[in-house]
């Protein structure tokens, strides 16, 4: 594990802070091919915990990171550390639905809060909704119901489907599919993990051959880059027009620059953020992070840097006093913080009621391939689990 203690050296200005430090325990995966969302994740964190000092009001904050190995054994036994040894008050992170829906209990049993920063299993925002579990991310039909809205509206008539074979790879399909009116011609769930596939030409060719009209497809981290270059490799973005959610992002379009791909740019995609979005907090957060970090942040970013702020603003509201838990739970359900999302409230289950947006594809002004917003999908919406959530 690594730990990143932000704090003032001055012993005047130490001596002021709240004496016991609040830990946030932050999970995600740092090693395998999903580091590279990982690494994302950790970097917003970290900003995150620059821009506030290393405190929230008077209160030391410590920041201790822990690799999931991409499996959902080792996330639980690397959370099982941080609510045990560690003694944490918060743990944050998950990028896995899979990972986060083993380690869930081992928080939430211990007394902890969690805080997913992105896996939004729709267990969790229905029958396992938990007074002390938030998200600063969504719940993940969401993303992929607002893109059916979009094949609707565009008049797309038949689709050709490819995910990943785990638990928020079904979760995506299941929402295209819930809001998607035309006809799934064909659908492909492929092996996913440490070993995930990676050689996407069968299914490609399944697709191109199916006589759909466009493609949906979802592939985070390493696997969206791959996918990405095999689908312009076999000329489908002048056949098959493509329409993702967590694959084609700041993360893999540095890669897709550097191949000269471009048959990505025009590609549209749903999200609930974009370094675009016009807010101070926004603007300061892309603009630190491409400073410091040489990139755009992706959204897994700023739903870490959200997670962060979102802990900050309770710890500061309650003076620090993690014993006092109905406190600490309020505060978060209100969410008074700048999120660089932009305002948004908390639904009975703990998930976020937000905008999701229609992303792009395009050169910013320097060149450099980024995206920006086109239209607003949906305002202040709320996931279709929260109805099966027995909180009030």
């Amino acid at each position: 594990m690594k730990r990143t203690l932000l704090a003032l050296a001055a012993a005047a200005v130490a001596g002021s802070l709240h004496a016991a430090p609040v830990k946030i325990g932050f999970v995600t995966t740092l090693t395998t091919g999903g580091a590279v969302i990982g690494k994302d994740m950790q970097n917003a964190a970290n900003l995150a915990m620059e821009h506030l000092g290393g405190k929230a009001g008077n209160t030391q904050l410590e920041l201790i990171f822990a690799d999931d190995g991409f499996k959902p054994e080792v996330g639980k036994q690397a959370t099982d550390r941080l609510v045990k040894q560690d003694n944490v008050d918060f743990v944050a992170g998950y990028i896995w639905s899979h990972v986060l829906l083993a380690s869930r209990k081992s928080v939430l049993d211990a007394g902890k809060f969690l805080i997913t920063a992105n896996a939004g299993p729709s267990p969790m925002a229905g029958k396992l909704c938990h007074p002390d579990t938030f998200s600063t991310a969504g719940q993940n039909d969401q993303t992929p119901m607002a893109l059916g809205e979009v094949l609707n509206k565009k008049g797309v008539k038949s689709l050709y489907i490819m995910a990943p074979n785990y638990a928020a790879g079904k979760d995506m399909v299941a929402g295209v599919e819930r809001t998607f009116k035309g006809k799934v011609l064909g659908k492909d769930l492929t092996k996913w993990g440490a070993d995930a596939q990676m050689d996407f030409s069968a299914e490609l060719a399944k697709a191109r051959d199916s006589g759909a009209e466009a493609l949906f497809v979802f592939y985070p981290g390493a696997a969206g880059g791959a996918f990405a270059k095999q689908y312009n490799q076999a000329g489908l973005n002048k056949t098959l027009p493509l329409y993702s959610v967590f694959t084609v992002d700041a993360l893999s379009l540095p890669k897709l620059q550097a191949g000269n791909l471009e048959g990505v740019l025009g590609s549209r995609t749903t999200q609930l953020w974009d370094p675009t979005l016009d807010n101070a907090a926004n603007k300061k957060f892309v603009a630190d992070y491409k400073a410091k970090f040489g990139a755009y942040p992706s959204y897994y970013g700023a739903q870490s840097y959200d997670a962060i702020m979102l802990i900050a603003s309770a710890v500061k509201a309650t003076g620090g006093d993690m014993a006092n838990k109905d406190a600490v739970r309020a505060a978060l359900k209100a969410a008074n913080y700048d999120s660089v999302r932009g305002k948004y409230t908390y639904g009975n289950n703990h998930f976020p009621i937000q905008n999701f947006y229609l992303r792009e594809v395009v050169k910013d002004q320097g060149g450099v391939w980024s995206t920006k917003v086109v239209d607003t999908v949906y305002n202040n919406h709320q996931d279709p689990f929260a109805a099966q959530c027995a909180m009030k």
